[in-house]
């Protein structure tokens, strides 16, 4: 969240910055690469994984089916020391709503639902949904960041969801689950226009 999307990555700087010599550096970005936080391009060197308006549409289309299937497996599969943990997640998600920064907020949610990807435990969908959480986790800001009684709503809302996504779960009712990542979805694609407006991405992807 500190860099910028596109924003290019100072092998020398990071090198001297971690004390790391180049060969376990790249290592570390061929790793960031794999899983989407970075783009490695030929004889240009690496950059913070880029957001693109191609980019957008191709989450908010996928997003929500990606979400679905998610949730459906995750309230066959999940265990109680899991459903503890998702518990635990919604207490700090609740608090981050009460006294967060946005940033906070948006790392409390990606928490909880970085634990019901954990939970579906999909050897298919996981690589997707890990993807999915780093944009997730950029585009959401602004959303947790609510400027009008509406949006300090659907923040609220939010949080009530996801109350009943855990009941959902522990009561393993997939398709209340799956159904409950519609609406969840739903309250994030009523602002898409927010999202993919460049105003609203510069101020909120960080500088």
């Amino acid at each position: 969240m500190e860099l910028r999307p596109g924003s290019d990555l100072d092998e020398t700087r990071l090198s001297d910055e971690y004390s790391l010599s180049r060969t376990p550096l790249r290592e570390v970005f061929r790793q960031l690469a794999g899983e989407g936080y970075a783009e490695i391009h030929q004889n240009r060197g690496v950059r913070v994984a880029e957001m693109s308006h191609h980019t957008l549409r191709n989450f908010f289309l996928t997003a929500p089916m990606i979400y679905g299937a998610v949730l459906r497996v995750a309230a066959s599969n999940a265990t109680a020391a899991q459903i503890v943990e998702l518990k635990a997640a919604q207490v700090e998600f609740k608090a981050a709503i009460q006294s967060g920064s946005s940033i906070d907020r948006m790392l409390a949610n990606n928490q909880f639902h970085a634990i019901t990807g954990d939970m579906a435990d999909n050897q298919y969908l996981s690589p997707s949904f890990n993807r999915l959480l780093i944009d997730h986790a950029r585009i959401s800001v602004t959303f947790y960041n609510p400027t009008d009684a509406k949006m300090a709503q659907s923040v609220q809302t939010a949080s009530q969801h996801h109350d009943a996504i855990i009941d959902a779960i522990e009561t393993r009712d997939e398709g209340r689950a799956a159904h409950l990542a519609n609406e969840h979805w739903n309250l994030s694609r009523d602002q898409i226009e927010t999202f993919v407006m460049p105003s609203a991405l510069d101020g909120q992807m960080g500088q």
